[in-house]
């Protein structure tokens, strides 16, 4: 709060921002408060860092319960302990930073809850490199000591990535920082468990998953990437059993007394295979259905079925079946109740169905002798080149095995209904709105989640086991069985999917399972802001763990932010050289010009362009912010204004009354692009006003009118006030130079983040200022481009505008202005009657009268038509050529239609030039003599 009017950057009173550094000269580099110009030069870095650290010690940031205000809240996209900032954590949180700003300035009680994830799979593939490098693995440790080494390793590197996002200046409540192994957090996280252990949606059950060899654990479907690779399709006979010989009719390399020819990718999974499939309607194995043959090289005899689950065009037609190494063979096995064989050990070794030959090869050497043995033996046909999908592991890249294991399940389908509905009736909405159907396609198909992971960093299942059988679901451990009475308990050695953890983020960090005044009061969220590409692993899986627990969403709106690219359109990689570090580009150029370049692509796309020069650009754009500020407090001296807005009444100067107007219009389309996720819009709005309308046109104006000691207060309120309501405006993208800039103005309270948010409907426009200034920009441009066309841009000249007697006294009063923005001698500009003409003029149309440029120095006018008579002659050549084309038949009867429109256009435009050519070089020529 105020005591009155803060003139220029504070009042200089204890606590106030010129003694705490908050602004003015009790910081380093803040601006003046004693009536001196800024500094010459703007200096991010010592203006971003001041700023974050005043803001931060002040509690600016921080938000609690206020039932006199209404909440806005976000949950960052919780990060990886792992992690770095890289460019996409910096357009994410940057967007999520904007929002959050905006709203405080709207008055909102905003928090933005900052956090880390545990990140389980990834980090067990750091420590096993740093194990590795000392020829360790994580069992030589016990899960006891890996577990002390990881959290030491936590505590060392657990918050780089926090702290360098305060680098892009995220107005973060820090004190708020959750880790989602936190000892309140992981209560929650076994609560829910436990809950939806009794409900009966988790259980326990033997299925095909998804496993690495490398990491030793399951992964779910949605952290497998798939990818197309090169491979090969081996051609391998399967023999008739002599037991039961081929039925007759049989025959050729397809099947008969020979047996049947399968294609597989991968010849290893045949030491398990327990049949071989054909479709019921292929003719070339009707009759081998029911006959059995050999499995190639450990001689396995198996049947011959007839599934509709082959596919005829595969291939040969036929297959084998492998239900232990392949997801639809494990379905065929089960509905054709085969037997399930495994091949291979939790580390893609081969087991001891391999025999003595293969058993404990890994399982590309054992690829690789198998073909080896297949050829030999004669067995193998042909080979062929075959592009397939690979699954690897999301994290370690290793390729993924299915495998049917003992696992934690949770039942989705129930879970599902709910977070459908609540998308389908709009408490859920996806921004842009095609995510909603991308969402709704999957959860219309989803399948159970295995939430188990065989891994010791994370949330360990909160399952005991007597020695009894009875299983147990207890956050702690039991003290008896309630089935034997027994103690003696073990506990389920599995940890919980990290997104199983992550799904509870939106309540977890406000203090549930309690019904604190936080859960209350914050919960639901306001707005996710996210990734596409985790939309089912955790916006889905939140949306359903809210319903489920609290019975509301846990956010109202989805914004699923593009994905950056590299200006060639790659994805963004240090490892590819192919990245941009963010860090290294705000120490170049400022958090506020990366945050500008990354929020100002943000359109309805899924992927971003981006370049370093787009960073720069935006550096250019903070300067001229910088030049005009630097200006305006050079004219406010000691004459500074009050902070409050200018009354309409007292504004009587045209380019005062049309920048307010302009002011106004920004605000309202700002607005409503913030409102509608158009941060792009927002942002190419803001730029339009600042470096056009405010500094290229408004600023030059202001000039004239500050030589006027009856024009300048006015023009002095008015200027100070847009500017400081433009940084109020800018600041949710760009919080430190606005908050530089906003300081060295006239302004209400100690900082800009309490400012209120300009209200459109507050301010006001004014038509007729509009239309004059309108008028005084389209005589500008005209003058300036007549000037250029002539090649006078730089020289002395004279100008007069024509128009009619209802015109020439209001262009009369913008005559001055006019003078300056071209750069003349408001005495060599004129303001004639409509039918005045001077001696040397060159006339041009304006509006609805035409403006002349007096040429009347004979050199001038030699060198003018000696530069249009080269023109012309160039222009003759290229018309010449463009008709003869034309006028050849043959070129219209054979070239593309595009290609003869665009000539017959230029040809167009060329006979317009020539006319104009031609006009000038009338108007130059040297007067008859008298």
């Amino acid at each position: 709060m105020t005591d009155g009017p803060q003139r220029a950057g504070g009042r200089g009173a204890a606590g106030s921002p010129a003694t705490d550094g908050a602004g003015g000269r009790g910081a380093a580099g803040s601006p003046a408060t004693d009536g001196t110009e800024l500094p010459k030069t703007y200096d991010p870095a010592a203006t971003e860092e001041r700023w974050y650290r005043t803001w931060d010690a002040r509690g600016y940031f921080r938000a609690v319960p206020d039932a006199a205000r209404r909440p806005y809240t976000i949950m960052m996209p919780l990060p990886n302990v792992t992690g770095e900032l890289h460019i996409g954590h910096a357009l994410n949180n940057g967007v999520q930073d904007c929002l959050v700003r905006w709203q405080r300035l709207r008055g909102r009680n905003a928090l933005y809850q900052p956090g880390t994830d545990h990140a389980s799979i990834a980090v067990h593939v750091v420590m096993d490199r740093r194990l590795a490098r000392e020829g360790l693995t994580r069992f030589d440790l016990g899960r006891e000591r890996f577990l002390e080494e990881a959290w030491k390793w936590r505590e060392q590197i657990g918050q780089t990535i926090l702290g360098q996002m305060r680098r892009l200046l995220l107005s973060c409540d820090w004190a708020r920082t959750t880790f989602t192994m936190d000892p309140g957090y992981s209560r929650a996280v076994a609560e829910c468990f436990i809950r939806l252990f009794r409900k009966g949606v988790i259980y326990k059950g033997k299925r095909m998953i998804n496993w690495c060899p490398k990491d030793l654990t399951s992964i779910s479907d949605l952290e497998v990437e798939y990818a197309e690779e090169q491979s090969t399709l081996y051609y391998v006979r399967y023999p008739g059993a002599p037991s039961r010989p081929v039925p007759p009719g049989g025959g050729g390399q397809a099947g008969g007394s020979e047996g049947i020819v399968i294609a597989t990718q991968r010849p290893e999974t045949i030491l398990a295979d327990v049949a071989v499939a054909v479709h019921p309607e292929d003719e070339r194995y009707r009759r081998l259905v029911g006959s059995t043959v050999l499995v190639p090289i450990v001689n396995r005899e198996v049947p011959v079925i007839a599934d509709r689950r082959v596919e005829r065009d595969f291939g040969t037609g036929a297959v084998k079946i492998t239900p232990g190494h392949d997801p639809l063979d494990y379905e065929i096995g089960a509905d054709h109740r085969l037997p399930v064989l495994i091949a291979f050990d939790p580390r893609g070794r081969i087991t001891d169905l391999g025999g003595p030959r293969y058993e404990g090869l890994d399982r590309t050497e054992a690829r690789r002798l198998l073909v080896e043995d297949l050829r030999s033996a004669g067995l193998l046909i042909r080979e062929e080149p075959y592009v397939t999908n690979i699954g690897r592991c999301d994290r370690c890249k290793t390729v993924i095995e299915p495998y049917i294991s003992d696992q934690w399940f949770c039942r989705m389908k129930d879970l599902a209904a709910p977070a459908i509905q609540a998308v389908r009736d709009g408490r859920v909405r996806f921004h842009p709105e095609r995510w909603t159907k991308f969402f709704l396609d999957w959860m219309e198909q989803i399948r159970d989640w295995n939430i188990s992971r065989q891994l010791w960093w994370g949330h360990q299942i909160p399952i005991w086991y007597c020695a009894c059988g009875e299983m147990i679901a207890s956050v702690d451990r039991p003290a008896t069985c309630p089935k034997c009475g027994g103690a003696a308990f073990t506990r389920d050695q599995d940890i919980l999917d990290t997104w199983f953890s992550s799904a509870l983020w939106p309540m977890a960090t406000l203090g549930w399972p309690g019904e604190t005044a936080d859960l209350q009061y914050f919960y639901p969220t306001s707005t996710l802001v996210t990734a596409r590409d985790i939309i089912f692993l955790w916006v889905a899986r939140m949306i359903m763990f809210g319903l489920e627990f609290r019975a509301e969403v846990p956010f109202r709106d989805v914004y699923i932010n593009p994905t950056v690219l590299n200006i060639e359109g790659r994805r963004m990689s240090k490892t590819l050289g192919t990245g941009l570090d963010p860090l290294v580009l705000i120490d170049r150029y400022g958090a506020d010009s990366l945050r500008f370049a990354l929020i100002n692509r943000c359109t309805g796309e899924q992927d971003l362009r981006f370049s370093e020069k787009m960073v720069e650009d935006t550096r250019n754009f903070a300067n001229k912010i910088w030049n005009a500020a630097r200006l305006v407090r050079l004219h406010l001296a000691d004459r500074t204004p009050e902070a409050g807005a200018p009354e309409r009444d007292a504004v009587r100067l045209a380019p005062n009354r049309w920048i307010l107007g302009r002011l106004a219009r920004t605000a309202g389309d700002v607005t409503a692009a913030l409102e509608s996720f158009e941060f792009s819009a927002a942002c190419r709005r803001l730029y339009e006003f600042v470096w056009n309308e405010f500094c290229d046109w408004y600023l030059e104006m202001a000039k004239v009118d500050l030589a006027h000691a009856a024009a300048a207060n006015e023009t002095r309120h008015v200027m100070s006030w847009v500017l400081a309501q433009t940084m109020v405006l800018l600041h949710p993208v760009m919080p430190a130079i606005t908050e530089e800039v906003w300081q060295a103005l006239p302004h209400d309270g100690e900082t800009i983040m309490r400012a209120p948010w300009p209200d459109a409907s507050r301010l006001w426009a004014d038509a007729a200022a509009d239309a004059a200034m309108a008028e005084v920009m389209e005589i500008a441009g005209a003058i300036r481009a007549l000037r250029a066309e002539m090649g006078l841009s730089t020289q002395s000249v004279g100008v007069s505008l024509h128009f009619g007697p209802g015109d020439r006294d209001r262009i009369e009063t913008v005559r001055s202005y006019l003078a300056h923005l071209v750069h003349l001698d408001p005495m060599r500009l004129e303001v004639r009657g409509i039918d005045e003409h001077p001696r040397f003029g060159i006339p041009a149309p304006c509006g609805a009268g035409r403006i002349e440029l007096h040429v009347d120095s004979p050199e001038l006018r030699a060198k003018a038509r000696e530069r249009f008579a080269k023109q012309l002659a160039s222009l003759d050549r290229e018309q010449s050529g463009v008709m003869r084309r034309l006028d050849d038949p043959a070129f219209a009867a054979k070239a593309p239609t595009d290609i003869v429109a665009a000539d017959r256009a230029r040809a167009a435009a060329l006979t317009a030039r020539r006319e104009t050519l031609r006009r000038y070089l009338a108007d130059l020529a040297p007067s008859p003599p008298a």
